[in-house]
């Protein structure tokens, strides 16, 4: 039986890994047959390089068949099931086998049990970083809201709901960021662009987008190359931010931001698996 002490070093450790965007899998015994070292309810932290960070699940057949399921399912964000077994029984589990989810494993062990291991990919929020206070900051951070995004806001918006927020460029470029997959929305709208623009770029972002039209976004190149911003970075600057849909009021265009990150999130997403395959 899992110890109360154990499942709450689990937690904290796990709590841990979240805040700093660290990817991992979670590792749980769901079923046992004959002598087992690991009993139902067991589990285990494991790293995207197979360490475990935390728990375990029994001897070197165990640990070397989870670390291998739990390094594929942080790769390509989904779980499996490991099926541990001795090889005479093997055999008798050739239709499992052919379910993706399932990954078989022998069990070498004198003892001869068997295991059923899910092993479950614990990936960070995607994060959507928006700089400025305005009507379409406010309105991007409420639509936000609902698509699984951890929010974060560099500016003053009155009663905004973000799961961090710096009042100032200097104050989140002096903060120790996390390591995830960052979408960046510069929305300052006139106040501070090349600051909020050059202080984005110098951050580790999937993409940042500039809510303004394309000709004030090329009236500040030469600004952005003086501060040191190199032209390939200028380059990587979606602006006008979102996808074309004749938006207007600051709602419209908030939707149509949002669109465009969601597009670009899965489209990398799609290509990641294509490549792994």
């Amino acid at each position: 039986m899992t110890r109360q002490s154990d499942t709450y070093t689990a937690h904290v450790i796990a709590d841990k890994l979240r805040a700093e965007g660290t990817p991992f899998a979670m590792a749980t015994v769901v079923r046992t047959l004959a002598s087992t070292a690991a009993k139902p309810g067991m589990k285990a932290l494991v790293l995207g390089n197979g360490d475990f960070a935390d728990g375990w699940l029994g001897g070197g057949c165990v640990t070397a068949a989870v670390k291998k399921a739990a390094i594929m399912a942080i790769k390509t964000g989904e779980a499996t099931l490991v099926c541990l077994r001795p090889e005479e029984l093997l055999a008798d589990m050739k239709d499992a086998a052919k379910d993706e989810m399932v990954q078989l494993a022998r069990n070498g062990c004198p003892s001869k049990g068997s295991m059923d291991i899910f092993v479950e990919p614990v990936m960070p929020q995607p994060e959507l970083l928006i700089c400025g206070s305005g009507p379409v900051a406010s309105a991007l951070l409420r639509i936000a809201a609902s698509f699984g995004f951890s929010l974060v806001l560099c500016g003053e918006i009155e009663h905004a709901i973000a799961d961090r927020q710096y009042a100032s460029l200097g104050e989140m470029c002096s903060a120790s960021l996390p390591a995830v997959d960052r979408y960046i929305v510069i929305a300052t709208q006139g106040k501070g662009d090349v600051a909020a623009l050059q202080a984005a770029l110098k951050m580790a972002g999937s993409s940042t987008a500039f809510v303004g039209s394309r000709r004030k976004f090329a009236s500040y190149e030469d600004k952005l190359t003086a501060a040191g911003v190199s032209v390939a970075q200028i380059a990587t600057v979606r602006s006008p931010a979102g996808v074309h849909i004749n938006a207007v009021t600051p709602e419209e265009i908030a939707l149509s931001i949002m669109a465009e990150i969601i597009q670009t999130r899965r489209t990398a997403r799609q290509q990641h698996a294509a490549d792994d395959a």
